[in-house]
Formats: structure tokens, sequence, C-alpha cells
């Protein structure tokens, strides 16, 4: 598998940098973003290093999206969201050169940010 020595998403991948993880497979890791717009904002990242969305497969890109389905229901379930927002960001706006899909819940009433040790317990408990 591909990786970048200097990439935090690989560092994540490979276990090198803790995370809140939520799901897992052999292709894509699924964790909370450890600095968050909203509870349970969530980052997909695929576990090869892609840099952007120019740089992926498609089937890999699919597979993201399904994964992005799973979790927009436990999202739902677990704390209760009322929609929830893609971003995918390529070139300048990309603060992390790893491909990766920003899951942010939306919330008819506005949340207090949680910390995400506590969003992390409620969406596994």
């Amino acid at each position: 598998m591909v990786m970048k020595m200097d990439c935090i998403f690989c560092k994540i991948v490979n276990g090198e940098i803790p995370s809140y993880t939520l799901y897992e497979d052999d292709i894509v890791k699924v964790f909370l973003d450890v600095n968050p717009d909203v509870n349970g904002h969530t980052l997909i990242i695929p576990k090869k290093h892609y840099q952007n969305l120019f740089d992926i497969d498609n089937d890999t890109l699919m597979h993201i999206m399904d994964i992005a389905k799973q979790i927009d229901k436990l999202l739902k379930d677990k704390l209760h969201t009322d929609g929830l927002t893609l971003v995918q960001n390529n070139g300048l706006k990309q603060e992390v050169k790893h491909f990766h899909l920003h899951l942010k819940p939306q919330y008819k009433n506005e949340e207090k940010l949680l910390p995400v040790e506590e969003v992390y317990n409620k969406i596994s408990a």
C-alpha cells in the first residue's frame, strides 16, 4: 500500500497517531475530526495515499461514498442529526494533501460543541 511518511493521515492509518475510529476496512478508515466544526464531524480517508480527487480511482471513490451513507445512518441513530453536508477540498483549501471526505452533520437546533471524546462515546455506545 502506498503511504507517505510525512502525511498525518498515513500516520493515522499506520496507527502512529491515535484516532477516534468509527469504521475501518481494507480500503478506508473513518474517524472523528479532532478539530470539529460540529458534533460528529467525521473524516473518511482511503488507506492508500491519494493526494486529491484527481488522483483517486473511481472504485475507491465509490466505496468512500457507500461508507458515507453508512456513517450518515450511524450519526442519525446516535446523534439524532437532521442532515449532512459532504465537503471535499482540492488544492488551495486542502490542508492535508491526502484525499479525505468531511461528513458534517446538521442539526435543527444549534448544538453546543462537545469534546470529541464525549461525541465518540455517544456514537460507540
